[in-house]
């Protein structure tokens, strides 16, 4: 049989798919434009009839509803977030999905070591001449899961950009597929602030010319990509690929020349953005889009010189302890790759890793920066991995300090409305004389 008469073998529709999906299955999908939303639809629409019930499904970071997570199929299918987008936070909060617990950079390992993976459901680019679908934007656990699985069921959509080094899936590997040619998810662009701004200059000031950079999501991020341009001969070695670092390619301000590994190619364990990213991607022999087991080891970025990590907090304490996962006891998204980052650029000839955020939070009432984390509040980079913390005044480096000087550094840059009633609480836990 050729690749053709195979691939027409195995094409339904998504309802076709979800009819052969049987009670107690546990599915697994990647991460965020990996998720094939039709066939779990199908799969919602089957348990919503009575036909189907105790189905599992592990993700993460969601970009639309997901009956999985939806508060009207709770008594028959669950979702289990591997890192919560805005849905998935709120039906982890309400009590009827469940959070995996882990970095990043063990995803492949868990789903291999310790899940029954029944099927595999992930969304592709077309066939190639050679019967191949890419998983395109998603490198991320994409590769474990296609060996794990039992089944592979794919919906091809020709939206879907083929990454030249993303993971594979020949047609005979697969169970069913079904074409879906939707348009991806798009991010929102974010629209950066004073604040923001101001973070990111005072962050871009500590990059030297051919450093090599990691940047997560949000606004202070993408600010620290437009006060970069400047710069020349940067790299990139991150998880997520955005649209600030297609902007630093296009004009020139990376080049990727100067790294050791995988030099002159753009590296992301994922991609999620605009339209704009994605035809970026698309046959592009300059992007790698690879398994985050090797993209997020630290010993990988670690052999990059002058690696730069910029990621975000919810708050960080007295000793450098940041939270940036929950508010208190109450989920917000999960562990991710931040520690990953952190450990490898510190661990990097040069590196310098930075978490930062605005001062304050809910309208300048609450100060970030806090003598210790709100009862409950998760620590997701620990007091002796932090390097750098940063607000709009300035930069607190914490590696190498002691609790006294870590205090005072913290109380420097928050806002000043605080600084006293910080000093106060210092002074009365004897932590500053």
């Amino acid at each position: 049989m050729n690749i053709v008469e195979e691939y027409k073998n195995r094409l339904t529709t998504p309802e076709g798919i979800a009819s052969q999906v049987e009670p107690g299955w546990v599915c697994c999908a990647d991460i965020a434009l990996g998720a094939p939303y039709a066939i779990c639809d199908a799969i919602g629409n089957q348990a919503r009839e009575g036909k189907i019930s105790g189905v599992t499904l592990h993700t993460m970071l969601d970009t639309r509803p997901l009956p999985f997570f939806s508060e009207d199929c709770r008594e028959t299918l669950r979702g289990v977030s591997w890192f919560s987008g805005e849905r998935m936070r709120k039906a982890v909060n309400a009590g009827f999905a469940d959070v995996m617990p882990c970095y990043y950079r063990d995803m492949p390992s868990l789903f291999t070591d310790y899940v029954n993976v029944d099927a595999f459901l992930a969304v592709v680019s077309p066939m190639d001449n050679h019967g191949y679908f890419s998983t395109g934007c998603d490198g991320s656990v994409s590769e474990a899961l296609i060996r794990k699985a039992k089944r592979i069921y794919i919906q091809v959509n020709k939206n879907m950009p083929r990454a030249l080094a993303a993971p594979v899936i020949h047609v005979s590997q697969v169970t069913g597929l079904c074409e879906v040619d939707e348009d991806l998810p798009v991010l929102p662009k974010s629209r950066p602030d004073k604040i923001s701004t101001a973070i990111g200059e005072i962050i871009a000031a500590e990059i030297p010319d051919g450093a090599t950079l990691q940047l997560g999501i949000g606004a202070i991020p993408d600010a620290v990509g437009l006060a970069l341009k400047g710069k020349r001969h940067l790299g990139i070695h991150t998880e997520m690929l955005t649209d600030s670092m297609v902007e630093l390619i296009e004009c020139g301000a990376v080049d990727n020349s100067q790294k050791p590994v995988h030099r002159g190619r753009t590296v992301a364990a994922f991609a999620f953005g605009s339209k704009r990213i994605y035809d970026f991607i698309n046959d592009n022999p300059a992007v790698e889009i690879l398994p985050v087991d090797y993209v997020n080891d630290p010993a990988t970025i670690a052999k990059h010189p002058n690696f730069v990590s910029i990621n975000a907090a919810l708050e960080v304490d007295f000793y450098g302890q940041v939270c940036a996962e929950s508010i208190g006891m109450r989920h917000v998204s999960g562990t991710g790759g931040q520690v990953d980052y952190v450990r490898g650029a510190i661990s990097a000839r040069g590196g310098k890793s930075f978490i930062a955020f605005p001062s304050t939070a809910m309208k300048g009432t609450v100060s970030k920066i806090t003598p210790a984390l709100t009862t409950g509040a998760i620590v997701t980079t620990g007091k002796n991995d932090v390097d750098c913390i940063v607000t709009e005044y300035g930069i607190a480096k914490l590696r190498g300090k002691t609790l006294s000087q870590r205090t005072r550094e913290l109380i420097s840059i928050a806002h000043p409305d605080f600084r006293d009633k910080l000093t106060f609480a210092a002074r009365k836990q004897n932590i500053i004389i």
